[in-house]
């Protein structure tokens, strides 16, 4: 099978994690016999340094035009610390998800058992964590209208969604959860936001084409406190776009570190696939940022592209690094190994070069040689 991937490496530590997904793609291609073709473009900090603008036309030409695009991470200290910047590298990732038409950001939550140790939670309450969180990703208060008065002294973010918007995202949320334990939990808060009860509204008389489905309501600042009091009730969470930014962040350190989870943003136009992290500009260009949330998203697009073994195979590579104590600096300050030997390991694990034990220090000097 032949696949156009567009690649935007991003800002910070995107061009290293990114990187450790090319070289797993590549194993994956070379295994099953597929061919992915590379097209790297510029978005983010990077691109307004480059470009003067955060997301330059070609960038958007290029992953209309591609089967799917593999995304680093944005951002930059010197706009983050600079509140009168008028451009700003997250404007690049929020219009191409304009551009794209992806309106919907999927992050799935998992608990290994090997970083238990890592999570705020206590084991027993670890076990058996696995939802997914639906963002509506193209509405609501970051994209509303926004205004400063003239003084300074005060401003507003409008909070817009529509009954279409709210819709097709939630028919989504509702299908993956067919698939699944057959529970969808809608997060808002409606006691407070109009927004929120049109969401509550639409989602009632969407239920019945779901009658499987069983449908819960939960307020959000209630629904911050379940995921760390009880995660391992939640299947498929749906919310609104502010909302899900704030939960999926706070659901992902029970995995142990913010490194590890994936994402998926689909819609009507070319899918896009990135970890949630960060650019983590602290650690850029150290080699010591965690690759596996890039990695387990290249998982997620094999998954679009229709090759769920691969993404099998992936996925297994990944729980092997973490079971055998291959981890990054994040995950093990003292006993860490660097973001390219965890590429060179997983992708030697794809292409089965690892039968047998671990020479430990050819590992501690980036070679995987196994004896």
């Amino acid at each position: 099978m032949k696949k156009n991937i567009t690649v935007i490496n991003g800002d910070g530590i995107g061009p290293e994690v990114t990187a450790q997904s090319i070289k797993v793609l590549d194993a994956i291609a070379h295994i099953y016999n597929h061919e992915f073709h590379y097209n790297y473009c510029l978005m983010g900090a990077d691109a307004i340094d480059k470009t003067g603008t955060p997301l330059p036309d070609d960038t958007i030409e290029s992953c209309l035009n591609s089967d799917a695009v593999l995304f680093g991470a944005i951002g930059h200290p010197k706009y983050d610390n600079d509140p009168t910047a008028k451009l700003r590298p997250e404007q690049g990732l929020l219009k191409l998800r304009k551009s794209l038409q992806l309106y919907a950001n999927i992050r799935p939550i998992t608990a290994y058992p090997a970083l238990q140790h890592l999570s705020p939670l206590k084991a027993k309450s670890l076990d058996g964590i696995d939802f997914v969180i639906f963002r509506e990703l193209t509405g609501g208060i970051y994209f509303g209208a926004k205004s400063l008065s003239d003084d300074g002294s005060s401003a507003h973010d409008d909070c817009v969604y529509t009954k279409p918007e709210i819709e097709r995202i939630a028919h989504l949320a509702f299908s993956y959860a067919q698939k699944r334990r057959k529970k969808l939990t809608l997060v808002d808060k409606a006691n407070v936001l109009e927004t929120s009860r049109l969401w509550r509204k639409v989602v009632q008389e969407m239920a019945p084409a779901y009658s499987d489905v069983t449908v819960d309501y939960m307020f959000v600042d209630n629904a911050a406190m379940q995921i760390i009091l009880y995660p391992k009730q939640f299947d498929v969470i749906l919310t609104e776009n502010m909302f899900g930014d704030i939960i999926s962040d706070e659901a992902s350190v029970l995995c142990g570190s913010l490194g590890l989870a994936p994402s998926s943003s689909v819609g009507t136009g070319t899918a896009l696939f990135e970890p949630i992290h960060g650019s983590y500009p602290q650690a850029a260009g150290k080699d010591i940022a965690n690759p596996l949330g890039s990695i387990l998203s290249a998982a997620m697009m094999l998954e679009y592209f229709g090759m769920p073994e691969e993404a099998a195979v992936v996925r297994k590579a990944v729980e092997w690094t973490l079971q055998n104590k291959f981890v990054t600096k994040d995950i093990d300050s003292i006993n860490f190994y660097f973001t390219s030997t965890i590429g060179d390991l997983v992708a030697d694990y794809v292409s089965n070069k690892i039968t047998g034990e671990v020479n430990q220090t050819n590992i501690e000097l980036r070679k995987s040689t196994i004896i």
